[in-house]
């Protein structure tokens, strides 16, 4: 690891440094969509929970203006829940299973609309219950529209993470309770926004050799 946040026997991972380190090293790069939507205004319980399933299993690159077109159409429960699937479908095409997307979104709209009165549960046992909410897009709403303390785990996060010996963990949810237990709550909502393009941008073989020394050591093996 980098100079000052290496992991060993008697030296734990200095988890302040390295995000320190990586908050300097991913300006300039694109922001998760979540975050840059959020940033947008599209900050909503319901707008993060939508533009959530929309980037399921989609790249950034596709489920952000995705998300943008189908908002110019409507973008509460109720609106939604007005239109059919296919009209949903249509500004959400080029996304990855974009036509079962579309029925969950419906179907979670008229949900929320009817038995929620239109508000966003803030809690995870209710958005995991929505159709194609997993942890991450629970954890996205929370963090990012309720104002709850979250730490949103995806592939970039887990393989970091796990990389630097900071956790030992195989699954989202295992790292999710492992950096609850250690991470200091302070960094938990924008721990996805630092590392997410770290790893994906600057730690890239296109980039990471301009990265410096102590910054490079923290990008995984590829």
């Amino acid at each position: 690891m980098g100079a000052g946040c290496r992991m060993n026997g008697n030296h734990p991972f200095d988890i302040e440094r390295a995000l320190s380190l990586i908050q300097e090293a991913v300006r300039g790069y694109p922001k998760p969509a979540a975050y840059a939507l959020a940033d947008e205004g599209f900050d909503s319980r319901f707008e993060q929970l939508v533009a959530c399933i929309i980037s399921i299993r989609t790249r950034d690159e596709l489920s952000e203006p995705a998300a943008r077109a189908l908002f110019q159409l409507a973008k509460t429960p109720e609106a939604l829940c007005r239109m059919t699937p296919e009209a949903i479908n249509r500004p959400i095409a080029h996304t990855a299973y974009h036509k079962t997307k579309s029925h969950w979104i419906h179907e979670t709209s008229c949900q929320i609309a009817h038995q929620y009165r239109g508000a966003v549960p803030c809690n995870e046992k209710d958005l995991l219950a929505f159709k194609g909410v997993g942890l991450k897009c629970a954890s996205v709403v929370l963090a990012l529209a309720c104002g709850q303390p979250a730490i949103i785990v995806e592939t970039h996060v887990q393989r970091l993470v796990n990389a630097w010996g900071y956790v030992h963990t195989k699954t989202p949810r295992e790292t999710v309770k492992a950096l609850e237990a250690k991470l200091p709550q302070k960094y938990w909502t924008e721990f996805n926004r630092w590392l997410e393009p770290f790893d994906k941008y600057a730690c890239s073989p296109k980039h990471r050799d301009s990265l410096r020394p102590e910054v490079r050591a923290l990008c995984p093996a590829r």
